[in-house]
């Protein structure tokens, strides 16, 4: 000031010698609201009391007070604006103005928030403008310095594209430090044992960086953890799909609005608060969610996915409360509290989110709810939807054959009083969809309910033309039609089952939080059709993508154990393509991370166990260390306890642990082992009927125990028994132009050489005569395509 405004210059020196110890050093001796009167207010009134002064040129003097929040001290931050405001009513007209800016904090606001104090709420004023001019300075610098940048964009043009500068902008939120800090990610030295080695390939990846802000986080939050209520008020916020009032968190959670005002009031550094119960609790910075999400990141303050199943049942509740306060009256949105409103939207988000967590109890107090609800309002189709959601999630955890009918004739029930201009008809259409391609895949295998799921599917994406849940509505009907290709080989549904999953990728360009489930999807797509063209240009691409959506995916993703899984599958496919031990070595070590982040009792154990009991036995077979054997058959004895019957992946670990006992008996010839294989496959064939899609692989694996069998032991019944396990391998799944009829007539023909052997039968000299020249012919032929 003394500067700036040099008149007041000599009355700041008179200060410091009257009172020496009202300067900071060495150390501070008096108070902030005392050095602040003597040294600033002071003087610059005695300057101004004797009139105009030159300097300010009849302009006022702005003092600045930048992060007043990051004093640590509150009651002298409290005294500072006290004293300051004081000053002001005394001096209601002198030439000085103060400028402060700072966090939302209670010790602040509540001085602050009086008449003469002006306040603005930069929740209003988007930075993102800001944001996109800094980084615009910053990338045009590193394009005049950087030669890898520049022989960049000599070669493919403007980096980063807009549409990567917008990405990048949404992702940094506002935040000036974490655009910093991003650049310097973009720009900076790799990490070691990074392949990606240009700014140009850390782009994608500073997408998901976080942004640091966990330590403020936690301090932050540690100031409330006590008050009444503080997890249920955190954890509703952090798990809604949109932000709602305090009237309306405290509606859901069944207390009054002052008691959500109290959790929040000191919190206010991370979560705006309206200054009306009306106006939506937002976050000060998307990264919250994140943090209160990951529990490794939140430790106690983790907003867990149980509590997805209690707003759930309160979200009924409400309804029930509702409707039987206006039984049979029908009630419009607009005649709904935001609470109920967002209710009707996102019901069914918050049960699919929850329903691991939902105990018994919970799950039959859910389906009671709903039908005294629907008592109420009989004709309703949402509160039909309900009652039919409920009883299906509950028929999934309990195998319920009853239920499950019972939800799909109430589905259909809802879809009848939803006609095609509904514009809720396709929710009804996509509940069906996926209750009876539960209950294809549980009990039925018709192909015509596959074919009505495939129906429904086309139309839930017919009804949803834009871009919101359209990119899911293209992956559900690729995923059913990739069902149906495994199972009918119609290699049109194949086709258009990638076409769909790319469209849905293209949706979700980064860093849209689903892109790694529509990489994945694409992914999945590309595998079928290399493994039955063997174009190895649809691998290596469906492992890249799968490499993309592991990189989306960091630790602690939750979805990181699946992204491992699915690039691990790729690799095993391209090492059984090329031998390449590299990258069976790569996909052991992501299968035992998969496995690592997926302890018991994780309901998708038993998934990781068997992957990577697959990959140890494949190095068996490669190197023939006893060892990965060992292993492989301790994974898959564990995996298959982890699904006892009726479990629907049952017959899988059946299968799998059968293939490493026989891979055993044809090591140690001891026969214990085979007699158990034939048990295990006999069961998993019992557990595939026709037209199961697993049912082929079970016919093959149990035929090639009972001729290891056969060969040990030279039992007839054991070799006929392989024959009509091979005939109806012939007849009934691998008709003429089946990839694999060509190994299954050479086989058949070996058996039925044995069995000549055996009885002299003539009948089997020709039919062995028959499927060799058959064989022939189809190798041929594909020799021929080939060529």
């Amino acid at each position: 000031m003394a500067a700036s405004v040099p008149e007041t210059a000599p009355f700041v020196r008179a200060a410091v010698i009257a009172s020496p110890g009202i300067k900071n050093f060495p150390v501070p001796l008096t108070s902030v609201a005392m050095q602040m009167q003597r040294l600033v207010y002071g003087p610059f009134k005695s300057v101004t009391d004797r009139g105009p002064v030159g300097s300010l040129a009849g302009r006022p003097f702005l003092i600045v007070i930048d992060g007043l929040d990051e004093c640590e001290d509150k009651e002298e931050v409290g005294e500072l604006i006290d004293s300051m405001l004081a000053f002001f009513d005394d001096n209601p007209f002198i030439p000085l103005r103060v400028f402060v800016t700072s966090r939302v904090e209670q010790h602040i606001q509540s001085r602050l928030d009086v008449p003469g104090v002006r306040l603005y709420d930069l929740v209003d004023h988007c930075s993102d403008v800001d944001i996109i001019a800094f980084l615009k300075v910053l990338f045009q610098d590193a394009g005049r310095r950087n030669p890898v940048i520049k022989a960049y964009i000599r070669e493919h043009g403007e980096w980063p594209t807009p549409s990567e500068k917008q990405s990048l902008v949404q992702h940094i939120g506002g935040s000036f430090i974490f655009a910093s800090a991003v650049f310097k990610f973009i720009m900076g030295s790799n990490a070691p044992g990074n392949q990606l080695t240009t700014p140009m390939d850390r782009l994608p990846l500073a997408l998901n960086m976080n942004p640091g802000l966990d330590g403020l986080y936690t301090q932050t939050l540690e100031r409330s953890k006590g008050i009444p209520h503080f997890l249920p008020v955190i954890s509703t916020i952090a798990l809604l799909a949109e932000p709602l009032p305090t009237s309306g968190i405290a509606e859901i959670l069944g207390i009054h609005t002052y008691e959500v005002v109290n959790v929040l009031v000191d919190l206010q550094a991370i979560i705006r608060i309206p200054g009306t119960d009306d106006a939506p609790v937002t976050l000060c910075h998307t990264s919250l969610r994140d943090f209160l999400t990951t529990e490794s990141r939140s430790g106690l303050f983790f907003a867990h996915p149980r509590h997805h199943a209690c707003l759930y049942l309160r979200f009924l509740r409400g309804e029930f409360e509702l409707r039987r306060r206006r039984p049979g009256v029908p009630i419009h949105m607009k005649e709904r509290t935001p609470a109920m409103a967002y209710s009707r939207q996102y019901l069914i988000e918050h049960l699919t989110n929850g329903r691991r967590f939902l105990e018994q109890s919970e799950r039959e107090s859910a389906i009671h709810l709903c039908r005294e609800t629907l008592k109420l309002h009989p004709s309703s189709p949402e509160l039909i939807q309900a009652l039919a959601d409920a009883i299906y999630w509950s028929a999934q955890a309990n195998v319920a054959t009853k239920d499950l009918e019972e939800a799909i004739s109430l589905y259909r029930q809802a879809l009848l009083l939803r006609p095609s201009a509904n514009e809720d008809r396709f929710l009804s259409l996509y509940g069906l969809s996926v209750a009876l391609m539960e209950y294809f895949h549980r009990f039925t295998q018709n192909l015509r309910d596959l074919d009505e799921i495939i129906s429904l599917s086309r139309e839930v994406l017919q009804l949803r033309q834009s871009r919101s849940g359209r990119a899911d509505s293209l992956h559900n009907l690729a995923y059913m039609l990739k069902d149906r290709y495994q199972r009918c080989e119609a290699v049109a549904d194949l086709e258009e089952a990638i076409t769909l999953d790319r469209e849905g990728l293209d949706l979700r360009p980064l860093p849209h939080k689903s892109r790694s489930h529509s990489l994945s999807s694409l992914s999945s797509s590309l595998s079928l059709r290399f493994r039955s063209t063997g174009a190895i240009a649809d691998l290596e691409e469906a492992i890249s993508l799968d490499r993309e959506a592991l990189n989306l995916q960091p630790p602690p993703h939750p979805n990181r154990p699946m992204s491992l899984a699915r690039l691990a599958i790729s690799l095993k496919d391209r090492y059984r393509h090329t031998q390449d031990m590299g990258d069976l070595e790569e996909a052991i070590s992501l299968d035992c991370e998969a496995l690592e982040l997926r302890p018991s009792p994780h309901p998708l154990r038993s998934a990781s166990l068997t992957q990577l009991a697959v990959s140890l036995k494949a190095r068996y077979r490669r190197n023939k260390d006893m060892a990965d054997l060992e292993e492989a058959i301790s994974l898959d004895r564990e995996a298959l306890e982890l699904q006892p019957p009726p479990h629907p992946n049952r017959s899988e670990s059946l299968n799998n642990l059968g293939i490493s006992l026989t891979d055993r008996y044809q090591r140690t010839k001891d026969m214990v082992d085979l007699e158990k294989a034939v048990s295990l496959h006999r069961e998993a064939l019992e557990l595939r009927p026709s037209p199961h899609p697993g049912r082929p692989d079970s016919l093959w694996n149990l035929l090639i125990s009972l001729w290891c069998v056969h060969e040990a032991t030279g039992t007839f019944p054991d070799l006929q028994e392989s024959i009509t396990l091979c005939e109806e391998l012939l007849h009934s799944h691998y008709p003429v132009g089946h990839r694999y009829r060509v190994e299954t007539l050479d086989h058949l023909a070996r058996l039925l050489q044995k069995r000549f052997g055996m009885t002299g039968q003539q009948s089997d000299r020709a039919r062995i005569d028959a499927l060799r020249e058959e064989a022939s012919r189809m190798s041929a032929s594909q020799a021929s395509t080939s060529v």
